[in-house]
């Protein structure tokens, strides 16, 4: 099983983007969408595939965040 981690789109340049994790930054490529800056996304083999709305990635870091107390 595969764990997908949303990130945050820090710089977008072209069709390439820099995907923020907390604890590392990578680059992935932008194939299709509408994608900006501050845009939380998954990324799939280096290509964004989804853009995932704030409010679940909040109830997301909130059920890791309880996992790690």
């Amino acid at each position: 099983m595969c764990l997908a981690i949303p990130g945050k789109i820090i710089e977008i340049k072209e069709n390439k983007a820099v995907i923020d994790y907390g604890t590392e930054k990578r680059e992935a490529a932008i194939v299709e969408g509408s994608f900006k800056k501050g845009d939380f996304v998954i990324v799939q083999g280096k290509i964004i595939i989804e853009k995932v709305p704030a409010k679940q990635v909040k109830q997301w870091l909130e059920l890791v965040s309880k996992d790690e107390a």
